[in-house]
């Protein structure tokens, strides 16, 4: 016999008629009949291989032996950790603990993330929230097969059985002028921009990448060659420098700061194929319950940029 045998009930048993010093009395306390405390005691002492109660009969109270002081110890830490455990899977059934790694890329890191994580972090102050960011779709999916990543934001869609993708909002793709250097080439008007209009016009560009292959598409179908005199990754350096009067730029929306009172914002025509925004999971592998809270965060936020950014190319296009 071992006491690897030993049920946690037996342990239950051991520190409540220790506590009480009788067996009827622990017997009330954990709801079983006397006997059954009895019976609980009788099976640990054989698994210890010792005697754990000295049994003086009568009315005088049971005293716990060495050996029965010497288990109680490791007895009240185990039942210590067990309700302990209990405790932690219950916050994390409810979505107030664990660990949740996210992926992203710039433009949403920027618009997105900030206000998300910081809902999550006023609502559920136990979850631990970290970020990695990427410019590539194929690195956030891989990362995100591999299980580095729990969620990833991503443009979809992704063509790969094993990743399940959930929409937030759909980018379009603008053109972003200094609102001067528009006025001086004719193209301040309140209208969609044909793609014709950007012939021949410098543009800001990003280094290459899946998305700035979809904007070199949609203006080559337009019959533009772009022609680039500057490129970045940095969302705010293209803007920076198209407020200069450098060049325009093509950009999805999300990563244009729409504020900015120094440039020109501007729908394209024909439009390129909006970009679809999107967080990514693996199918099949279960996350811990604040995952799903977080995306309905994510969401929330992606449905109020949706409607300010109305409002904002609204009086931009007023």
């Amino acid at each position: 016999m071992s006491l690897r045998e030993v049920d946690s009930r037996h342990l239950a048993a051991l520190a409540a008629v220790a506590r009480e010093r009788s067996f009827g009395r622990a017997a009330q306390h954990l709801g079983f009949t006397q006997s059954a405390v009895s019976q609980q005691i009788a099976t640990l002492e054989r698994l210890a291989g010792c005697a754990l109660f000295d049994r003086p009969g009568g009315p005088k109270a049971v005293e716990l032996t060495p050996a029965g002081r010497a288990l109680l110890i490791h007895a009240e830490a185990i039942l210590g950790r067990l309700d302990a455990a209990e405790n932690d899977l219950a916050r994390l059934r409810a979505g107030k603990t664990g660990r949740l790694v996210v992926g992203t890329f710039q433009s949403v890191s920027v618009k997105i993330l900030p206000t998300a994580v910081g809902l999550m972090r006023a609502s559920h102050p136990g979850v631990e929230v970290r970020l990695h960011e990427a410019d590539e779709n194929e690195e956030l999916v891989s990362r995100l097969l591999d299980g580095e990543l729990d969620l990833s934001f991503i443009v979809g869609p992704v063509d790969d059985d094993r990743v399940e993708v959930h929409q937030l909002l759909l980018d379009p793709f603008v053109v972003v002028m200094a609102r001067n250097q528009a006025s001086a080439d004719g193209l301040d008007h309140h209208g969609p921009v044909p793609v014709a209009e950007i012939l021949g016009q410098p543009l800001i560009g990003e280094t290459e990448s899946s998305c700035q292959s979809l904007i070199d598409i949609g203006l080559r179908s337009g019959g533009v060659e772009p022609n680039y005199v500057f490129r970045s990754n940095d969302n705010a350096a293209i803007q920076a420098m198209v407020r200069t009067g450098m060049g325009n730029a093509v950009l999805p929306l999300l990563a244009v700061e729409t504020t900015d009172p120094a440039v020109i914002i501007r729908p394209i025509e024909p439009p390129i194929t909006p970009r679809a925004i999107c967080v990514a999971v693996v199918r099949g592998r279960t996350l811990i319950p604040a995952a799903a809270q977080f995306v309905e965060l994510a969401r929330q936020v992606c449905d109020d940029i949706v409607a300010e950014r109305n409002v904002a190319l609204d009086v931009q296009l007023a």
